[in-house]
This record gives structure tokens, sequence and C-alpha cells, in this order.
């Protein structure tokens, strides 16, 4: 007979920010505590990670954050615009030998983010938003501030050190500001997953904030584009918030910040305020986005339905943004994951399979049609669409266990079994490892 928590697969899916959490941690905490040195301050910095370390770590999570953000822009020509520019400013820099990549991708929320290795993604979102290139310059230095004073590595060291100080891992889940996560996540969720990215401190913004002019300095740009991307953050929130939401939760805004921007372009770089901010290029490059605005507004809309469990209104918002654009991604997916939350899920395998169509090498269409058979209890065809979301972008744990649940359903114990064997490997604690453990156990493989 299924437990409890089998009954639930069909509403709910592994929360892979828990997942990814805790593999870090097993990965960081064998080591010894030890100084580094802060590449801008020269100061020693402690940090348990190396920047091989950080490398790896980033080559390895990102693509799977990539694509919980719907993926890379297919315009392959902005995303060589935003490169270009990106290079330019990552070249000015501390670390400038750091494998530094720039890309768009299709999520329609405003955000910006770096992995510790210097894969640094923005949103159509916030592209739509910005009026010149020296605000994109200001907003890709700042993502490169962050790696150059190695906030990500420092906020993994500060969380792994109050981890030990709670007595080890399992204090995880029911600590601090991680007490509201649960270890599960319902699949439909409107925003990214957002699974490891940095929650900066004050601190860590004002350093980015500094070192990104510093930088687009150097590159040719107009300091005042800092300036200009704060009152485009200031004027947003107050218009659209919920689009905010993530990226004020991980990098904190306060007016302090753009009174900053000022006094610093005012007091260190007036000279430079009279260069061009290069409208029109940013324009020109931007278009293919900027014309998807009031598609990007509907998503939007429609992504603070779902927060607010609003399914109905939120079906509505996403049939108005595919009703202008009937091909976009982002849009056809988020539409899939409204029609699960309204139970209608052959609906929702339908738009996924066509978002497949669309994007062939993107992962999650392919997780969101598994999802939406195994909801129907069609485990076979989950299994399938698992299998081959493992052959487009493998080391997702979530996809290991949830093949796991698929051979389950189909009763190939043995198969199942060590699907729940190597999930327990990686993560040992939760509500999907309690119920891998359970089935062991029951099946005689764990006594």
């Amino acid at each position: 007979m299924r437990d409890d928590f089998g009954n639930r697969l069909s509403r709910r899916a592994l929360n892979r920010r828990d997942f990814l959490w805790l593999l870090s941690l097993s990965t960081v905490s064998l080591a010894l505590p030890g100084c580094g040195v802060d590449p801008v301050t020269g100061k020693k910095q402690l940090v348990l990670m190396s920047e091989e370390q950080e490398i790896t770590l980033d080559q390895q999570q990102s693509p799977h954050q990539f694509s919980m953000d719907y993926g890379a822009c297919q315009d392959k020509e902005l995303n060589a615009y935003i490169s270009g520019v990106g290079m330019a400013v990552a070249a000015t820099s501390h670390r400038p030998d750091m494998p530094y990549s720039f890309r768009g991708v299709n999520a329609a929320y405003v955000n910006a983010y770096a992995f510790p290795g210097g894969s640094i993604a923005v949103t159509r979102g916030i592209l739509a938003e910005l009026q010149n290139e020296a605000e994109l310059a200001a907003l890709l230095g700042h993502e490169v501030g962050h790696v150059n004073a190695r906030h990500t590595a420092e906020r993994m060291t500060k969380g792994t050190l109050l981890q030990v100080a709670l007595a080890g891992g399992s204090a995880y889940l029911g600590s601090g500001e991680y007490a509201s996560y649960t270890p599960y996540l319902e699949t439909i969720g409107g925003l990214g997953a957002s699974a490891l990215l940095a929650s900066y401190s004050r601190d860590d913004e004002r350093e980015a904030d500094r070192l990104a002019v510093q930088y687009m300095v150097a590159a040719g740009h107009n300091p005042d584009g800092m300036e200009g991307l704060m009152n485009v953050l200031v004027a947003k929130s107050k218009h659209t918030p919920n689009a905010l939401e993530l990226m004020f939760a991980t990098h904190p805004m306060s007016r302090e910040r753009l009174d900053n921007a000022r006094e610093l372009t005012a007091r260190h770089y007036a000279e430079q305020r009279q260069r061009n901010v290069r409208r029109q290029r940013y324009m020109d490059n931007t278009a293919s986005v900027r014309r998807l605005k009031p598609v990007l507004l509907k998503l939007q809309d429609g992504a603070g339905s779902m927060a607010a469990k609003k399914f109905s209104e939120a079906e509505i918002a996403f049939a108005a943004a595919l009703a202008q654009a009937p091909d976009d991604y982002a849009a056809l997916l988020m539409m899939a994951k409204c029609k699960m939350a309204l139970k209608k899920n052959a609906e929702a395998r339908r738009y996924a399979r066509q978002a497949q169509n669309v994007y062939p090498g993107e992962a999650q269409a392919v997780q969101v049609s598994g999802i939406s058979a195994l909801a129907d209890q069609k485990f076979s065809v989950a299994y399938e669409e698992f299998d081959r979301y493992d052959t487009l972008l493998p080391g997702n744990g979530q996809i290991t266990f949830l093949k796991g649940i698929s051979l389950d359903g189909m009763g190939k114990k043995e198969m199942a079994a060590r699907h729940y064997q190597t999930y327990l490997q990686a993560v040992s604690q939760g509500e999907a490892a309690d119920h891998a453990r359970r089935r062991l156990t029951t099946w005689g493989y764990i006594k």
C-alpha cells in the first residue's frame, strides 16, 4: 500500500533548494575552516572553498538554475551583446581570469544573479526595464563584483559554520531564516527555483555596487548607469512589487543604495559622467525583448496570482500572454504549471510538449511533462520523460528520486530501490529521503 507521502505525489515535487544546499554542505563540511585572501581588499577572508571549488560548484549547478529560469534566451544576437558588455566589464575586475559567462534567461521576473565561478544571468524581465547600456553595465558589474569579492563563498562558509554550531545538517530545516522552507515545493510555483542563489547582506550589496561603478568606468561606461539602474528598480517595485520579490530577497534594496550611487559618481567620477550612456545601442540590441514587454508583464501578473493561489486568475493572465506570443517557451510552461494547479493534467502535458517543440534542447519542459504524467499515475510515461530529462540535463537529484517513484508505481521494485539508494547517498534527510528509506526498509534492503 502506498503511504501518505506517495498519495501526495500528484501535487508536489522535490525542492531543489533543499537538495542543493545539503549537497553543498556535504561538499565543504569535510574541509577545515581556513583563511583565504579577499581578491579585492587583500585582507584575510574566512572561507571553506578554494577558487577551484567555486568554479566546480558553478559548473555543476548553474545549468540547473538557468533551466529553472526557462533556459537561455534563444536570441543568439541578444546573448552575444550581453556577453560582450559583461566580458568587457569583467576584464577590468580584480579576478579577470575567472571563466566568466553571461546570458539572458527567459524568466519574466526582474532579476540578475551570479554563481561563484562567474556564470552570470539576467532575466528578460529586467532587460525589458533597462533604458541604456550604462545601466546594463552597472547590473552586470554588480554581479561581477559579487564574484570578485567571493560573497557566495563567504555566505556558504558562514552557513556551514552555523550548521556545525547547531550540531550538523539535521538542524537545517528547522532553524533560523530557513524555518519557513519545507522539504517539498509545489510544482505550480511561478518564479524560478533559485536553488543556489546567495542571499547577500547589505554590506555585500554596498561593496558590489562600489565595485560595479569602478569596473564599468574602467570599461568605458558612464557611471550614471548605476543611479539609473537603482531608479529603475525603485520605480518597478512601486508598480509591480511581486516581479522583484526574488531580487530583493537575494539583493537587499534600500534608499541608501541609491543615495550612495549618486554620491560615489559625483565625488569620484564626475568627469566620466559626460560619456554617452549608449541608449540607442541598447535599444537596438534588446529590441526582441522590449517588443515582448506586454507579454512579460502578463506573465508577471500570472506569477503573482499563482503565488496567491488564485489559479483561475493566473490562467487568464497566461492565456493573454500566449495570445500575443503563442510560441513563448516560458509562457507555455507557466501555463502548464497553472493547468496542473487546476488539476487539468492532460492540458498541462499538452502545453509542456508544445514548449518542448519550441525549445527542444531545454530540459524544464520535459520535467513538467513528466510530473504531470506522474500526477495522473501514468508511471511509464513519467519515467520516459524523467529519463529524457537526465539526458538533456544530468545531475538533478530530484529526477533520480522521481524516477524511483515512477519505477515503484510500475512495480519494478529492484530498479526503484537502486534509484532510492542513489538518492539517499546524496540526501539523508527530508520527506523524500524518509519515503525512500521506508520503501527500502519494507522491501528488506535496509534493516
